[in-house]
């Protein structure tokens, strides 16, 4: 048997919904729904919760969850930024030099030496990252 219950909605989730039926109305079936239509139907999931706002306006529940969230499909794909390479040069050679690094784990290497000749960088950080795993 049909339950044939009524569903009260809100007055604001009804004007959305007048709002996103008259968009759809007029532009073509998948066209991409306003900013402006989504933001309202952010805050209405706010108050009233995702499955009784979506459901009604026919809205994907999963996208009005990532944007109540505050992440979209693009923000969710960012990847954490590289460390940067940054190269010391001198007119004039140190006569003693002490550069130290710390990984995000909390390792710590300090390099001194003393001397124009600068220690073979490229080996020197390969080990460390190996005795850092």
């Amino acid at each position: 048997m049909k339950d044939t219950r009524a569903i009260v909605l809100a007055e604001p989730i009804l004007q959305l919904q007048r709002q996103l039926e008259q968009f759809r109305s007029t532009h073509a079936h998948r066209a991409r729904i306003p900013d402006a239509l989504w933001e309202s139907a952010v805050g209405l999931a706010r108050e009233h919760g995702l499955y009784a706002v979506a459901h009604p306006l026919r809205l994907d529940y999963a996208q009005l969850k990532r944007r109540l969230a505050g992440t979209s499909k693009v923000e969710g794909r960012k990847r954490a930024v590289p460390a940067g390479f940054v190269e010391l040069i001198t007119a004039h050679p140190a006569a003693e030099c002490v550069i130290e690094f710390e990984s995000k784990s909390g390792g710590k290497l300090r390099i001194q030496w003393k001397g124009s000749g600068a220690p073979e960088w490229g080996s020197l950080l390969r080990a460390w990252r190996e005795a850092e795993r």
